[in-house]
């Protein structure tokens, strides 16, 4: 007699099937098909593998979710979705990326993709082991055993041809620099900040290839946001008046810098692939400097308690004078933008772009 589960790997066969003869997007050039979106990261786009391991880094509990399918925190670090939602919605792929962890997952979730990201990580080993977290080895590793799934459940044919043609997502680097080096000496005494940020580029890059060597091909790399005007930081490096802190900014320049040319090189190397460089340094600091024109009017603060601190567990049920108002926050937390500047970010971020996967 066979099994439930035989039954639905047949199901899941067929729907592969289908999908890969039939689908194809109005927005997407060529009629390209896009069958799963994988993203790689920090707490940018986790959306909850941190609740399945042993880490403070965790924010599944309000008022993290409130505005996320009816007030659920789901381990997003922000009030509703985060850009590998918003991203899988642009590749007309799903509305929702599941955490690879999450332990309802079904087999169909996991054939559209899903997010591989553990907030607080870094390109530097150092950053996820200091905050508890996976590493991107360790996301890489999920990513391995994620393919074992596939295969077993569709064939290595037609697992290959997949992978070939999803989209991937790589969205870190703003711990390495904004915690790691800034809050902690063990990185200052080795390295100043032009040598560290070779070290990340250079630990983005072997990462970028291993990726490249577990079948990606439709890369898209996020640089490192304007992390110094981000509330906690300005609390913590920005004086008495809470400037953006232009080493921080620096630091992130730089490191973009270095991460575009070395993004330039792999696509030589590797000619069969597409390595985005997206830019989300510029269009964040373009809505921080004109906020009312994306809808906005606090920049310096979060929505949550005072604005200027709380992040994680510091930002919780008791956080006292919680906004009513988020979508005239860019911030939603010290740390993390809200929903709507997500969603500004993503669309002067990805729109002119998506070409480029193709």
């Amino acid at each position: 007699m066979k099994s439930p589960f035989h039954h639905e790997l047949i199901c899941w066969c067929c729907f592969i099937a289908i999908l890969l003869q039939h689908v194809s997007s109005v927005n997407l050039p060529n009629n390209e098909t896009v069958p799963a979106v994988f993203v790689f990261g920090d707490s940018l786009v986790d959306p909850g593998n941190n609740n399945y391991i042993t880490t403070i880094v965790k924010c599944n509990f309000p008022p993290y979710g409130r505005d996320f399918q009816g007030g659920n925190p789901t381990g997003r670090f922000s009030n509703g979705v985060v850009p590998s939602d918003i991203i899988a919605e642009k590749f007309e792929v799903k509305k929702i990326l599941p955490a690879y962890l999450d332990p309802k997952l079904q087999l169909q979730d996991l054939l559209t993709g899903v997010s591989f990201a553990s907030g607080g990580s870094g390109y530097d080993p150092l950053t996820s082991k200091i905050m508890s977290v996976k590493s991107l080895s360790d996301q890489l590793e999920w990513f391995k055993e994620y393919k074992k799934k596939m295969e077993e459940a569709v064939g290595r044919k037609n697992m290959t041809l997949i992978l070939s043609k999803s989209i991937y997502i790589v969205c870190i680097g703003s711990d390495d620099i904004a915690n790691t080096y800034a809050q902690t000496p063990f990185r200052r005494v080795q390295y100043d900040i032009p040598a560290y940020t070779d070290f990340m580029a250079s630990e983005a890059s072997k990462f970028l290839q291993k990726l490249y060597g577990e079948g990606g091909r439709r890369i898209g790399v996020f640089n490192i946001p304007v992390i110094g005007c981000v509330p906690s930081q300005r609390t913590l490096n920005g004086g008495i008046f809470r400037e953006c802190s232009n080493t921080s900014n620096n630091a992130a320049k730089l490191f973009n810098t270095k991460l575009y040319f070395n993004l330039k090189t792999l696509e030589r190397n590797y000619s069969d692939a597409k390595f985005v460089y997206l830019d989300c340094y510029n269009p964040f600091l373009e809505i921080i400097q004109n906020p009312s024109k994306y809808g906005f009017n606090e920049t310096e603060k979060g929505c949550c308690g005072t604005g200027n601190i709380e992040v994680g567990i510091l930002c919780n049920r008791f956080s006292m004078n919680t906004c009513s108002n988020p979508s005239d926050y860019v911030f939603w937390d010290s740390y993390h933008p809200t929903e709507k500047a997500y969603y500004a970010l993503s669309t002067l971020v990805l729109d002119n772009k998506i070409k480029d996967f193709f």
